[in-house]
């Protein structure tokens, strides 16, 4: 997967010269079309100069819409039908446990229109979709409990119905030319005509994160403004501007501020003000506080972090610069020798009130929490040292690039700073302590380099909070390299006040200073959108457990599993077999809520699970 980690990426080739075209007028359009604003051109405008269809009998004559394969080992990132209507689930090996509470178990990834994302070619060189670009599915497991005790359980899936969604829809046919990566004339030329004809040059993904505030739900991508979505029909509502207060994007990750439940959500922009940062009401009516971060350069950041009294975001050098792109490189890179720093600001305060700490360089995308523990404010997340953002350059092998990327590491010993150039986009659990009277950092790895693992998890009340455990995703190397797209092999369960004294997984000493313990799925088997479960009651922090789509690529069979969090390395408390195969997606949230009535509805005759 080549960057699972973003809602999508522009990149223009640099072997070829850049476009001709006015500079400032160019700068003007681009920021006004492309990365994370909310692209509505009055498209009445570029009506009255030219005629839709004759755009559209332009692009037909001079583009070609070609189909971008999957390999066999890629087979489980192709899209499905929608089903759109619940069905019953019958097969559970196991029981779902006492004290597992009622609720709706989600998942979100790209499901491409159309058989899967295109390629283009024309006089004006190729472009291309990234697998992250495909259309959003949400991926839904119902699990009611009846008064007795039994429980029903269904399943369903629906496309995101965005916007754009609706109109290639309608088309039935690709419509909007690609403009992710490919040869800079091609995608300036997409841009141009995307406008045109649509308004816009970009589609409304909403194929990255599913969030839920104030009792609603949420689909995102950072190309948009989150798409709430009915939780039981899975058919999309209107886009959420909260009330006309928020006019950028969302982060994939805003973050709820404990205690007083409002959302801290931020922005990005390819030109100033690059970063605005919010706070909305707990009930979700209202912004209560909005500020530019007066950033000097637009960092690709994906998640932002809350304390009791604080906001936390990163700045790193994974960019977004128009000047590059002008000149005819990169819209988006990363240098590995360029800056990176947090920064720290009271919920409620201005650009000038951030207190900033240097950091080593890194490029990471997705964080643990964040928690005040004296004087310093500690964050932990899945860092790594390089980017696969944007990926190889223009001409080179894809899948060679990526596969060279993925490869298992060889040797375990000598620090995770001196991997070599290859394994340093494998991300691992990282520390960071911002000491807020002295100004100094401290970091330090949490675990050995044997395992990569990214997309973590942890229970939601301790968002923001000092938390003992952390869950994440642990990558399969070699699948991985095998198919040249991430794919995750099991899971982890890290307890951050615990020393590592060697833990064994598949007969295999992991060194490192937290101690993990694993759960490794069979071969060939892998799962994403990894959600933990509070119990019904718990008192511990770990009084719970993951819920996780699996897929065996042996079998086509696609399941659920629920794994006690307090006996991690033991078999699933229950597996769910699904009635269809469940690409491999994004992120996940189990939200609970009373369903067992809802489902009597849902589901033509609902049998009881005893």
């Amino acid at each position: 997967m080549a960057a699972s980690f973003v809602a999508f990426q522009v990149h223009c080739s640099a072997q070829k010269p850049p476009i001709s075209l006015n500079s400032g007028h160019f700068k003007t359009f681009l920021s006004s079309t492309i990365f994370k604003l909310p692209l509505r051109i009055n498209v009445l405008k570029a009506i009255k100069k030219t005629s839709v269809k004759l755009v559209d009998a332009f692009v037909d004559s001079v583009f070609e819409f070609i189909d971008q394969p999957l390999l066999p080992s890629q087979s489980n990132f192709a899209p499905i039908d929608e089903l759109k209507e619940a069905v019953l689930v019958t097969s559970i090996d196991g029981e779902i446990p006492d004290g597992f509470p009622e609720g709706v178990y989600l998942r979100i990834g790209p499901n491409p229109l159309f058989g899967g994302l295109k390629s283009t070619k024309s006089v004006f060189g190729r472009s291309s979709h990234m697998w992250v670009e495909g259309e959003g599915m949400v991926h839904a497991l119902y699990l009611g409990k009846g008064v007795e005790g039994n429980w029903t359980v269904c399943y369903n899936n629906r496309h995101v119905e965005t916007e754009t969604f609706k109109l290639e829809k309608q088309r039935n046919k690709p419509s909007f030319l690609p403009a992710a990566e490919g040869d800079s004339p091609a995608i300036v030329c997409a841009y141009l005509l995307n406008m045109l004809r649509f308004g816009q040059v970009n589609k409304y993904l909403s194929n990255t994160n599913v969030i839920e505030h104030s009792g609603k739900l949420y689909t995102i991508a950072e190309n948009h403004l989150p798409q709430e979505i009915d939780i039981l029909t899975l058919k999309a509502l209107d886009m959420w501007d909260v009330n006309g207060a928020w006019n950028l994007p969302f982060t994939s990750h805003p973050k709820k501020a404990p205690g007083t439940g409002e959302l801290v959500t931020f922005g990005i922009s390819a030109t100033k003000p690059y970063a605005e940062l919010g706070v909305i009401s707990a009930d979700g009516k209202e912004l209560v506080h909005r500020v530019d971060l007066k950033l000097n350069r637009c960092p690709l950041s994906h998640e932002i972090l809350v304390t009791q009294r604080y906001n936390v975001f990163l700045d790193y050098a994974l960019t977004v610069d128009l000047g590059r792109l002008l000149l005819g490189g990169s819209l988006i890179k990363y240098d590995k020798e360029g800056y990176a720093r947090m920064g720290v600001m009271h919920r409620y305060g201005d650009a000038d009130s951030i207190q900033w700490f240097e950091v080593k360089p890194n490029c990471t995308f997705h964080f643990i929490n964040s928690f005040e523990d004296g004087d310093e404010v500690v964050i932990r997340g899945c860092r790594a040292l390089e980017s696969v953002i944007p990926g190889p350059d223009q001409g080179m092998n894809k899948f060679e690039w990526f596969s060279r990327k993925f490869r298992p590491i060889e040797s375990t010993e000598g620090s995770l700073d001196a991997m070599s150039e290859d394994q340093l986009v494998f991300p691992r659990p990282y520390e960071w302590r911002l000491n807020m009277r002295t100004g100094h950092v401290k970091e330090r790895n949490l675990a050995g380099t044997q395992f990569s693992m990214d997309f973590p998890v942890i229970n939601g009340a301790y968002t923001g909070l000092k938390n003992k455990y952390g869950y994440a995703q642990v990558r399969d190397c070699i699948a991985s390299s095998s198919s040249g797209m991430a794919k995750y092999g099991g899971l982890v369960k890290l307890s951050f006040e615990e020393p590592n004294t060697g833990i064994s997984s598949r007969q295999r000493q992991v060194e490192g200073l937290t101690k993990g313990e694993y759960h490794m799925f069979k071969e060939n088997t892998f799962c994403t959108g990894a959600a933990f479960v509070p119990k019904e009651g718990g008192v511990e922090e770990d009084d719970g457990w993951i819920i996780t789509f699996v897929h065996n690529e042996d079998t086509n069979i696609s399941q659920v599993y629920i794994i006690d969090t307090r006996n991690f390395s033991g078999e699933p408390v229950a597996k769910i077999t699904l009635p269809c195969r469940v690409p491999y997606g994004f992120h996940g949230a189990y939200i609970p809520m009373q369903l067992h009535e809802n489902l009597t509805r849902m589901v033509p005759t609902p049998d009881s699970i005893d």
